[in-house]
């Protein structure tokens, strides 16, 4: 499973059908808000500077 890091639900990646690529790397969401939210500011969510 992986966390969507917007709300901390567990996604499976297998059937997930909201998906954001940063920096190389594939993030899953339970819904569109997560998605938008984390697009919005992806940094905030990965922790990355």
């Amino acid at each position: 499973m992986a966390k969507d890091l917007v709300c901390g639900m567990d996604v499976d990646p297998a059937t997930a059908k909201h998906t954001a690529q940063f920096e190389g790397k594939t993030y899953y969401f339970c819904a569109p808000g997560c998605k938008k939210a984390f697009e919005a500011d992806p940094r905030r969510y990965v922790g990355s500077s």
